[in-house]
């Protein structure tokens, strides 16, 4: 047993001490590095061959794969290295230091995700690793929290990392085989300010905006009408109002609105036919003369993501838990591996009720039947 290697309580509270943040709001945003290198020293010891690679145009950012074995019809063991922003004065602890009360372990990161690494160290801790017939890759990504830009870069890499993939986001311990995707939709209208007193004197945006909102709402019925999925909780597909501003004082035309909405589509809904389709509606609508309607698209957006009922890793991990694969509302990292040839199951032993909140935790309860599962499923698909 390599001595670099600490115990399984130690490692979880290094990684949550190595803080780890990304967000789009660069004041927030903070390199990933100390928890890569962590990841990389305790692999290293355990015999695997490792690199950290650097991703193109996030500086401070990186991921990292540590492989052992050879073959085409591996098992990847995934997660991402970061979190979110949080806010101290909300947490009863430090969140960036490990803590434990009533069999839960405290600390941003326990659930979502950074102690699934530590399990996943634990549970190859006495593995022979040349004993693989197949390869085994452990995988740790930047910025799955904010822009993907460590899974788009391994998509754009070209390699072919393994043909079974779990990621371990938290689950509950029960598998899933799909989710909706994410997109983010910014919607402007330019107008022109005047005084309040005369309507000619101005051109409003907000009163524009009000047509928007009503072939939005119009827009989501349709969707809602025309997809469905029972295997949702939320069966439909969503779009949510979540941001408007426009103006600065009642007396002044409003000149300037901007609406930000969250779209959240189906397995078969494609994110770039959904933005056609609404940049279509919105440039046929009757809007007043010298208002300029712009559209844009914050970030690339998350696809949908839908894994094969009868694939391997979906009937192993089923047959494992004793539970039937479902579906998460939640994006993740698997539709950048369905891209590299990979089927995935996300499936780890937090609870997303924890993830993005204060005094978020992992249940002790956990951590023994996931690192069980971990060793089970590296004997199926490695040896």
């Amino acid at each position: 047993m390599p001595e670099a290697i600490p115990a399984l309580k130690s490692m979880i509270g290094q990684l949550i001490a190595s803080p780890s943040v990304s967000s789009i709001n660069a004041a927030w945003d903070q390199s990933n590095r100390g928890v890569i290198e962590l990841l990389s020293s305790w692999c290293e010891s355990l015999g695997f061959r490792v690199e950290i690679l650097p991703v193109g145009n996030c500086p401070g950012k990186y991921n990292m794969v540590a492989s052992a074995g050879k073959g085409a019809q591996g098992l990847i063991l995934s997660g991402h290295t970061d979190t979110v922003p949080f806010d101290h004065q909300h947490w009863r602890t430090d969140p960036l230091r490990l803590s434990e009360r009533d069999n839960r372990l405290y600390g941003l990161g326990t659930s979502d995700m950074k102690a699934f690494f530590a399990l996943v160290i634990e549970a190859v801790r006495e593995l022979d690793l040349g004993s693989l017939q197949q390869p085994l890759v452990i995988l740790a990504t930047a910025d799955e929290e904010s822009s993907m830009c460590g899974a788009q870069s391994l998509v754009e890499s070209g390699r072919q990392f393994g043909r079974h993939a779990l990621i371990g986001e938290p689950t509950g311990l029960r598998p899933v085989r799909m989710h909706k995707g994410v997109s983010m939709e910014t919607i402007r209208l330019h107008g022109r300010s005047g005084h309040s007193s005369n309507p000619a004197l101005g051109v409003s945006a907000l009163e524009g905006m009000y047509l928007v909102i009503g072939e939005i709402l119009a827009w989501r019925q349709e969707l809602q009408s025309r997809h469905h999925n029972p295997l949702f909780e939320v069966a439909v597909p969503t779009l949510n109002l979540g941001h408007i501003h426009g103006g600065d004082n009642p007396n002044r035309i409003c000149g300037e609105c901007e609406l930000q909405i969250d779209l959240r589509p189906l397995p078969g809904m494609e994110i770039d036919e959904l933005r056609v389709e609404l940049a279509s509606r919105l440039q046929r609508l009757p809007l007043q003369r010298d208002l300029k309607l712009e559209l844009i698209s914050p970030f690339q957006g998350i696809p949908a993501m839908e894994t094969a009922a009868d694939a391997q890793i979906v009937r192993a991990t089923e047959a494992l838990t004793g539970y039937p694969a479902g579906a998460a509302a939640f994006g993740t990292e698997a539709p950048f591996f369905s891209r590299m040839g990979t089927e995935t199951v996300v499936l780890g032993p937090g609870d997303i009720a924890q993830a993005h909140q204060p005094d978020e935790y992992l249940g002790l309860e956990r951590i023994p039947p996931m690192i069980t599962l971990l060793q089970q499923l590296i004997r199926r698909f490695c040896l």
